[in-house]
């Protein structure tokens, strides 16, 4: 099954997440800041990554833009699942590269979905 790179700093956030998501079939892994994203992204090569924007250090905004940006990277879609749902961020995300952008909460069905319909493209 395909490799899911959760990055949130959030430790209730990444237990919903990766309780969802591995109930739905799929392996997880597991970063806590954008940094950590970036360079497990280049080890993994996760087939999906579910981003958050508000972290300490790097935001999920920067990191998207450096993974899109990167030919090891670019391949690999981000999703951005963030409290921030104002219009103005859902396209900043997307023109970060984000592949697509969720609000929280977001159900564990609803997550489940998201990745399913985004790894089978």
């Amino acid at each position: 099954m395909a490799l899911i790179l959760i990055v949130d700093d959030s430790p209730t956030e990444v237990h919903v997440m990766t309780n969802a998501l591995e109930h739905g079939g799929f392996d997880v892994a597991v970063a806590m800041d954008g940094e950590q994203a970036i360079e497990m992204a280049k080890e993994l090569k996760p087939g999906l990554i579910f981003m958050d924007v508000v972290m300490p250090g790097m935001n999920g905004f920067q990191a998207t833009r450096i993974l899109s940006r990167d030919p090891v990277t670019c391949d690999i879609p981000v999703v951005m699942v963030t409290t921030k749902g104002q219009e103005t961020d859902k396209i900043w995300g997307m023109r970060q590269g984000a592949a697509d952008y969720l609000v929280k909460p977001v159900k564990a069905d609803d997550l489940v979905a998201k990745a399913t319909s985004m790894l089978s493209v």
